[in-house]
């Protein structure tokens, strides 16, 4: 019977042989079987059909990964995922499968920074260039496209300043250029969007974040069509990017709410994000709530709804009392990483925001990250009344 997403996260993956509702734990850095006859078959078995679950050796997987793969190929409505031990991990996995030397690629200028210093940084040892375009203007991405550009990375919504771009013009424009896609969809996951569906190569997503919703596990999924399915197994088998057994059991643990989770944050930041735009001190929220926007717009084209991850720009004079607002807040963490239950804030400095060539902030302007999590949104509007009194 064909159920919905919401059904079918509760009850995939159960364990019918042991009477468990969840999987169990299978650790296994070598494989056993029967005879050298059973070992020829099964590397049979998984070349004529990768996506298996048939296994020779622990580096490919045990069951339990095996469970959460089949879960996220599944929500995805893709080819394969394949697991990391971190969401960057999914990252260096997609890049490094489709770029070599003489190379170019086009990345969002409002990307992530570690994924800034992967392309910008360390791929130059390996005479791969790498350009950033304006995600707020696609004639800027279509000028830069060159005959030696392989890979265009989006990150949607934009890392700190969030701007969502016409994902569907990007898809189109690669297609036409034959150019391999790839986007970076932690903060939407295919709860809310499926990239591959709607024609991307290749989708990651950092399991650490909204997947597991419990700040206790860290790891990566990257969803792949077929037409790059040779190119990232490749890859992957020379990578060791592998998820272990136990995270992958966390991470499983966690995708059973992970529907009412993103509803409860979606519900709660917006309600924040209209509170705070009726603040003076708050001159812009970096989040769709606003109808007449183009964000908006771009936004409620593509995705079902929103998670809870937000910026905001402030106007002071004085950046230590912005950091002081960020400090006096009571119910919101500070910390890296966001997705899980907890409410988060952090002030971004220029290292956090990388060396954005279309991210202007005037002087005087300052960048604060919220992470809405799912405490009574009423005590968290008042939690930030409170401390937004420090911002001179």
């Amino acid at each position: 019977m064909k159920t919905s997403l919401r059904t079918f996260i509760k009850h995939t993956a159960k364990d019918f042989r042991n009477q468990s509702v969840n999987p169990p734990v299978v650790r296994a850095s070598t494989i056993i079987f029967k005879s050298l006859q059973e070992i020829e078959k099964t590397e049979k078995r998984y070349l004529k059909d990768p996506k298996s679950g048939n296994f020779n050796y622990g580096r490919q997987g045990t069951t339990t990964t095996y469970a959460l793969q089949k879960i996220l190929q599944e929500m995805e409505e893709c080819y394969k995922v394949y697991l990391t031990p971190t969401g960057f991990g999914a990252v260096f996995l997609a890049v490094l499968s489709i770029v070599k030397p003489g190379d170019e690629i086009l990345v969002t200028d409002s990307v992530y920074s570690p994924t800034r210093l992967l392309v910008q940084d360390y791929l130059k040892k390996f005479n791969i260039t790498s350009k950033f375009y304006d995600p707020k203007n696609l004639n800027d991405l279509k000028n830069q496209i060159t005959n030696k550009t392989k890979l265009i990375f989006v990150e949607n919504p934009g890392s700190n300043t969030f701007e969502f771009q016409d994902l569907r013009k990007i898809i189109s424009l690669a297609k036409k250029n034959k150019i391999y896609t790839a986007i970076d969809n932690t903060w939407g996951t295919p709860y809310l969007i499926k990239p591959i569906k709607l024609g991307f190569d290749m989708s990651i997503v950092s399991a650490t974040k909204y997947y597991s919703g419990h700040s206790d596990v860290m790891g990566g999924s990257l969803a792949i069509n077929k037409k790059v399915f040779k190119l990232v197994e490749s890859a992957n088998r020379v990578t060791g990017l592998r998820l272990s057994p136990d995270d992958a059991y966390l991470i499983l643990r966690g995708i059973r709410t992970l529907d009412v989770r993103m509803d409860k944050h979606h519900i709660n930041a917006l309600k924040i994000a209209k509170f705070l735009s009726k603040q003076k001190k708050v001159i812009n929220v970096f989040y769709p709530y606003k109808k007449g926007s183009k964000n908006y717009q771009m936004w409620k084209k593509y995705y079902s709804g929103a998670s809870g991850l937000m910026g905001l720009k402030i106007k002071s004079k004085n950046k230590n009392s912005v950091k002081s607002f960020v400090n006096s807040l009571k119910l919101f963490g500070y910390g890296y990483s966001w997705g899980g239950f907890e409410s988060l804030a952090l002030y971004q400095n220029k290292k956090q925001l990388g060396a954005r060539q279309f991210t202007n902030l005037k002087k005087n302007e300052h960048i604060v990250r919220l992470h809405i999590g799912l405490e009574d949104s009423k005590d968290i509007i008042n939690d930030l009344k409170q401390a937004l009194k420090k911002i001179k």
